[in-house]
């Protein structure tokens, strides 16, 4: 369920978006928070950046409303909806230095806070922690450090919302890793409302206070980086956001807050306490999941026997694939594993994601 916010600065209404026929936008109603720093992500063609492109203005709904502050910004281009946009490709000019990329933008609106457009090119690459360097040419800059400036050019005018599509796909893993941070730390110091896009789910949960899952233009699910990753409210946020074991089967016995599931032939226990959606019968069919971090070499009281297929040493643990009656699993361990192994978990360590008749 999607769930509106009272102080929204940024509404989309039941938006669709069509070319010919294709959906790349399916009926998607979102509300962004004043200050938030919202997140869209999911894999590639869930409709990711042809959402951020209705917001900015540079695509129209081909049905539905894209509100700012309440009010409908239908036919209002890009340059009179008070945004800055972040793209992937930097999109610096490279005939400008980065003082004058960081002022373009002043060109057309006056800075904020009545401060010359050099006081405000200067705060900027303050900010961004690139001072002195007005004068050069951005091709000296590195590919993190041009990415800083494209931010820094995108907040010259004082947007009221910041748009930023998949800034860190072309950087390499540590790069990305510290300018997440460094973006982080710039939203909250403005304290400027901002919507994120990204494929890399690691990405969204770090320097997210919301995440909307998106699949097939959809909305699978919009809430905190916790509650996406603990309390998947689908088998796609499930499966897509972190490793998972999902697993499917016929309610055999309900026993309080605890229901038996018959899983390929043998008996698992879950804890359907916090399901709310409605009540777990006998002969129901429930799918459930289980994080590889739930998951224990000889503990927790529902036990299961399987084989090793592989383990992949990533510093601080092991992943370690395992074979359990034809369905593959995954845990975290530090231990050397090999053979057959007997892992388990509590009935409390399991999500339901779906129960049905």
């Amino acid at each position: 369920m999607t769930a509106l916010v009272s102080d929204s600065v940024l509404e989309l209404d039941h938006v669709t978006r069509r070319y010919g026929g294709t959906t790349a936008v399916d009926d998607l109603s979102l509300s962004v928070a004043d200050g938030e720093f919202f997140t869209l992500v999911g894999p590639s063609g869930c409709g990711k950046t042809t959402t951020l492109r209705l917001i900015a203005g540079f695509e129209e709904p081909t049905t539905g409303t894209v509100r700012f502050g309440g009010t409908d910004v239908a036919g209002v281009p890009p340059e009179d909806r008070n945004v800055g946009v972040v793209f992937q490709n930097y999109a610096l000019f490279s005939h400008m230095t980065v003082g004058e990329n960081v002022a373009y933008g002043l060109n057309f609106a006056e800075p904020p806070g009545g401060v010359s457009d050099e006081q405000r090119v200067a705060e900027l690459l303050e900010l961004v922690d690139l001072p002195d360097t007005q004068a050069r040419d951005p091709s000296s800059l590195s590919g993190g450090q041009r990415q800083r400036v494209a931010i820094a050019r995108a907040l010259a005018p004082g947007p009221d919302v910041l748009l930023l599509d998949e800034p860190m796909s072309a950087l390499d893993a540590k790069l990305r890793e510290r300018l997440r941070v460094q973006v982080r730390e710039i939203q909250q110091e403005l304290d400027i409302t901002t919507v994120y896009v990204t494929h890399d789910q690691e990405e969204a949960l770090a320097v997210s206070d919301r995440v909307a899952v998106l699949n097939e233009g959809r909305a699978e699910q919009v809430a905190t980086p916790r509650d996406i990753y603990h309390r998947p409210e689908s088998r796609f946020v499930a499966e897509f956001i972190g490793d998972n074991n999902v697993f499917e089967g016929a309610v055999q016995a309900v026993n309080g807050d605890t229901a038996t599931v018959a899983v390929s032939g043998e008996t698992l226990s879950v804890d359907i306490g916090d399901w709310s959606e409605s009540s777990v019968s006998v002969g129901d069919r429930l799918t459930f999941c289980v994080r590889p971090e739930e998951l224990g070499v000889d503990s927790g009281s529902t036990r299961l026997t399987a084989k090793v297929t592989s383990a992949e040493f990533l510093g601080e643990t092991t992943r370690v694939r395992l074979d359990w009656l034809g369905q593959e699993l995954m845990l975290r361990t530090r231990e050397t594993l090999d053979g057959d192994v007997t892992v388990g978990f509590d009935p409390k360590d399991a999500r339901v994601i779906e129960c049905r008749e």
